[in-house]
């Protein structure tokens, strides 16, 4: 049975996007609490925009690295599997995260080893389980805001997808994938710093000060106009993932599937 179920490459295909899906969104999550100058990385100068009376530089969280691979997949899932498919791969990336965020919170509670503290002392780091706890110890409310935002985008990201789709038929695949991309890529900017850092400080006492509303828009804009040229920059490798599916599982079974997607919707 199993090895029938493997063999089926509608099947496995599915399970090859969904990994890469899954391992992608949980990356993200991990790697979101450095801040990084995408300017210094390249060594150019920093961007200086200016917005709201102050001057904003690309300081952004690494999660934006992978955040752009997760979208695309999303559009490639909804193509073959349609609404149902990206639901049941969201639902599950969401439940995976939190049971990550449950189980690294189990490891901030443990009781660290004396000789483990002090072992990288000689690199720079007194104290491995304050580096731990600081690198690990992510916020509620950006657990929340995290996971909140990835919802309502992939939600987004069906409903303008099909819509496109719609009204294009099967051509110009670069207007649906990087269109829904573009949209709910908005949406999951805005939605994440409001509520991690505008929203959730307001309501939870001892969280600090919320980020003065102008500010957190300035930045919310400069985090999408990389994520909006990001988005450009892959509408290539769509058509090489469409090209290789295509290849992978013949013309014919691509055809029915797609079918099938838009029918489900």
């Amino acid at each position: 049975m199993i090895h029938t179920i493997i063999n089926n490459k509608p099947t496995r295909l599915f399970l090859i996007l969904s990994g890469i899906f899954i391992t992608n969104a949980l990356i993200a999550e991990f790697i979101g609490v450095k801040i990084f100058s995408l300017e210094s990385t390249f060594g150019w100068k920093p961007a200086e925009i200016h917005l709201f009376g102050g001057v904003y530089s690309f300081n952004l969280t690494c999660g934006v690295l992978l955040w752009p691979v997760v979208f695309v997949m999303t559009d490639i899932v909804n193509e073959y599997y349609g609404r149902k498919g990206v639901r049941f791969l969201s639902w599950l990336t969401i439940c995976l995260i939190g049971f990550g965020f449950l189980m690294v919170f189990g490891a901030l509670q443990t009781v660290p080893n004396g000789w483990w503290i002090t072992s990288k002392k000689e690199v720079g780091i007194d104290n491995m389980n304050t580096a731990f706890n600081g690198i690990y110890g992510q916020g509620l409310g950006i657990i929340i805001a995290s996971m909140t935002a990835f919802l309502v985008a992939q939600l987004v990201d069906v409903f303008v997808f099909h819509r496109i789709k719609k009204a294009t038929g099967e051509k110009k695949i670069w207007l649906r994938a990087t269109g829904s991309t573009v949209i709910s890529q908005l949406i999951d900017s805005f939605i994440v710093l409001l509520i991690a850092f505008y929203f959730y400080p307001k309501w939870i006492k001892g969280q600090g000060e919320p980020w003065p509303f102008d500010q957190l828009i300035a930045i919310c804009i400069v985090n999408y106009i990389y994520k909006f040229i990001v988005a450009i920059l892959m509408t290539p490798v769509i058509y090489l993932v469409h090209g290789m599916i295509e290849k992978y599982i013949g013309p014919e079974k691509a055809a029915e599937m797609k079918k099938a997607a838009m029918a489900d919707h």
